[in-house]
């Protein structure tokens, strides 16, 4: 190629993946655009395969997007083998031999690839990658050629960089307002006699419910969201009524019932999650047949997102112990529940209720408000398989304590939740949404076992309370980490989740099946 030639392909190229190659952010498509313009130009020698690697902030890389190879999770090319310059010590396009051993082939094998730096913001951040012939040179005219195509991707991976920082900045302040009013709702809870897991497991039954009817994502989110607002009116009840230990007397119960009422005037505003959390709040007492209050509503008039939370809140009112009186058993419940249907419950909420009943069990046990007994056998329904599980949960991974191992399970389907989004290229958004989500039940699960713990005078406790707050910290780091560069952190963070998850299984928490020898 000569040096005008080079000129008018790199432009053409250029151009092309700029208008085209990156619309949606995807750098999968981005590589495979690139290999197929360069298809193109015969006369370069570049096979078709290679990736993109990133760094991290610890100097390890990343496979982030990849053509005409496996990803990442499948591939058995270890990039840390091949000693890869760090980005920076070469400015220009070069190439290198490298050598590493494929476990397919049982041998070693000698390869040759084209490191393009990427660089962002006068930052060297990895390298695209591509595989060229053996003993392969570049000239001064294809090195002119390929240090453009360089700066060129920069470009581009700097483009989708911004993009996926930009929707994580979206997320974050609809979490913060999500937030707020999450706390208002939990305020209110401990004015109640309640305590902040009925929050929890009512909120999360809702969820399970709503899902059994095939509501849609957003129906879900706003709900997961609105629920806890249920009781927020109860603020506004007075102490001697609120916090009264014994049954209330009727006039006693007129007053309870304004909680609906004050609700509604808390949640006043236009805003589409303020008006699910209205209509929650003001009308979860009501009844299928019109006999509920406040305004006696019937049927659909009642807002369908109260219809769910109704039941479940009933249903956690009635399995939960009260200092005024003694928990119904689940099946006791259950079958209260089902007996009021066309009466009291939307009769399709009812039905959504009886199928969601293996999980409304799980999550019952995993928000419980009690210590968890070592030696307490439980009698779970069986969960529907999952297909595909990245970390599969197998009774290898067994600690002896049947509440421990449900929330090893629990955690065990969030990570593989996060893989999901992750191979599905949902985005970054989707990412901090759920390592959030981890980072909340984790910290949930380690308060529950720290609790049985030092309950029952566990030896380890301070290795374990140590080896917790390390695990808090690093997913904490690991969010701080996706506004600087998401593409590398969801990778990063799914593998020191993998590996810590089930190191600390075998080694540390597989030592806790002494306490049910006491």
């Amino acid at each position: 190629m000569e040096r005008g030639q080079e000129k008018l392909a790199i432009s053409k190229l250029v151009f092309e993946l700029t208008v085209s190659g990156n619309e949606a952010g995807d750098l999968d498509n981005l590589l495979e655009h690139l290999f197929l313009l360069m298809q193109e130009h015969r006369d370069i020698p570049v096979e078709s395969r290679g990736a993109i690697l990133l760094l991290n902030p610890r100097g390890k890389y990343f496979q982030v997007a990849q053509f005409g190879m496996p990803p990442a999770w499948d591939n058995t090319l270890d990039w840390e083998e091949l000693k890869l310059p760090e980005p920076g010590a070469v400015e220009r396009c070069h190439t290198k031999q490298v050598s590493y051993e494929d476990p397919n082939v049982g041998a070693i094998v000698h390869t040759r690839v084209m490191l393009l730096p990427l660089r962002v913001e006068g930052r060297y951040i990895g390298y695209v990658t591509l595989f060229v012939p053996m003993g392969y040179e570049l000239c001064e005219v294809y090195e002119d050629f390929f240090s453009d195509l360089s700066r060129a991707l920069s470009g581009l991976v700097q483009r989708t960089l911004s993009m996926e920082t930009l929707r994580i900045r979206e997320l974050e302040l609809e979490e913060a307002r999500a937030d707020a009013i999450r706390s208002l709702g939990v305020a209110s809870e401990y004015r109640d006699n309640e305590t902040g897991w009925h929050i929890m497991r009512m909120t999360n039954y809702a969820q399970s419910i709503a899902k059994a009817m095939g509501l849609p994502d957003d129906q879900r989110d706003l709900l997961y969201i609105a629920a806890p607002m249920h009781d927020v009116g109860k603020i506004g009840i007075a102490d001697s009524v609120l916090l009264k230990p014994g049954k209330l007397t009727d006039e006693e119960f007129e007053v309870m019932k304004k909680h609906t009422d004050i609700g509604v005037t808390i949640l006043e505003g236009k805003d589409e999650l303020i008006k699910a959390a209205r209509d929650i709040a003001g009308c979860h007492h009501e009844r299928w047949d019109g006999k509920g209050y406040p305004n006696g509503m019937k049927g659909e008039d009642i807002p369908l997102l109260a219809r769910i939370c109704a039941v479940a809140d009933v249903f956690d009112a009635l399995t939960s112990a009260r200092p005024y009186k003694e928990p119904w058993s689940v099946e006791q419940a259950h079958d209260w529940v089902m007996s009021e249907a066309g009466k009291h419950f939307d009769p399709e909420v009812v039905r959504a209720f009886d199928t969601s009943m293996p999980e409304i069990m799980r999550i019952r046990e995993l928000y419980r408000d009690d210590i968890i007994d070592p030696k307490q056998v439980l009698t779970l329904p069986p969960i529907r398989h999952r297909e595909n599980e990245w970390i599969p949960w197998d009774e290898s991974l067994s600690v002896g304590i049947d509440v421990i191992d449900e929330h090893h399970r629990y955690l065990f389907d969030l990570v593989n939740d996060l893989y999901q989004v992750v191979i599905k290229k949902r985005g970054a958004r989707e990412v901090a949404r759920l390592i959030k989500s981890l980072d909340a039940y984790a910290k949930i699960h380690f308060r529950s076992e720290e609790q049985m713990m030092n309950h029952y005078a566990f030896a380890g406790i301070d290795r374990q309370l140590h080896q917790h707050h390390a695990f808090e910290e690093k997913i904490a780091e690991f969010y701080e980490e996706l506004h600087a560069n998401p593409l590398v952190a969801q990778f990063d963070v799914l593998s020191y989740l993998r590996s810590w998850l089930i190191h600390h299984i075998r080694v540390e928490d597989a030592k806790l099946v002494e306490l049910t020898h006491s």
